[in-house]
């Protein structure tokens, strides 16, 4: 009796946690290096951003809720299990055109600087940490930023890019994170969910006050940062 409920204890531990109306985060998935992907679930269609570890407890908790219409990578390393997601649910893959060559044998949409999935859910590019790195902003709730790595939270639970040993151009991401202030003001982004290093966040998994946070960058500082090792 104890091994089945600790056998039941673990699989809720394992579940995706709703972390906003209808949007769920997946604990971080060793397939995309600690990548933490999150659940959108929506009447006109759900989408999956980023890639979850893919078992069976994961693929029967996004079939209870709908399915997948669409799969979007946020950067390369995000790729994970797209194959598998897109042959189990038939989905469409959205990822942005340097990258989508990572999946020759997929059908992908490859996308430019901008495109409209519907009124309320646009992909923007953000290259930097990687070539095709883009975001995901959904207009609901206050106004919602699916980073993936071009964003992420410091120890402080305040969103900042990273420069690391494997970042593509660090003055674009810099750059980038210029574009998103000019796209967006107080009133339209509220909240930034990060692809990963969500063990910051403390529980909570998105940041709150986003474009504030974002507007209070020193980025003339920040372009003079040395890679992490």
């Amino acid at each position: 009796m104890r091994s089945s409920f600790q056998e039941q204890s673990n699989y809720a531990r394992k579940l995706p946690k709703a972390i906003l109306n209808s949007i769920f985060a997946f604990p971080p998935n060793r397939d995309t290096l600690g990548g933490t992907a999150y659940f959108i679930v929506r009447n006109e269609g759900n989408i999956l951003i980023d890639c979850p570890a893919w078992d069976e407890n994961y693929r029967d908790f996004l079939e209870n809720n709908g399915g997948v219409r669409w799969l979007f990578i946020t950067h390369r390393g995000a790729i994970g299990k797209s194959v598998e997601i897109q042959k189990a649910f038939d989905c469409e893959i959205l990822i942005q055109e340097q990258e989508a060559y990572l999946l020759p044998d997929s059908k992908v949409t490859a996308i430019n600087s901008k495109f409209t999935i519907d009124s309320v859910l646009q992909i923007i590019w953000t290259p930097g940490h990687s070539p095709g790195s883009s975001c995901l902003y959904y207009n609901s709730q206050g106004g919602i930023l699916f980073s993936g790595r071009h964003l992420l939270p410091n120890r402080q639970a305040e969103p900042v890019p990273l420069r690391t040993s494997k970042t593509f151009h660090w003055h674009r991401q810099i750059k980038s994170i210029k574009l998103l202030l000019e796209t967006f003001t107080p009133q339209t982004l509220k909240y930034i969910c990060p692809g990963a290093n969500t063990g910051f966040l403390r529980g909570e998994r998105l940041i709150n006050n986003a474009y504030t946070s974002l507007a209070n960058l020193d980025l003339a500082e920040l372009q003079k940062a040395k890679p992490l090792l």
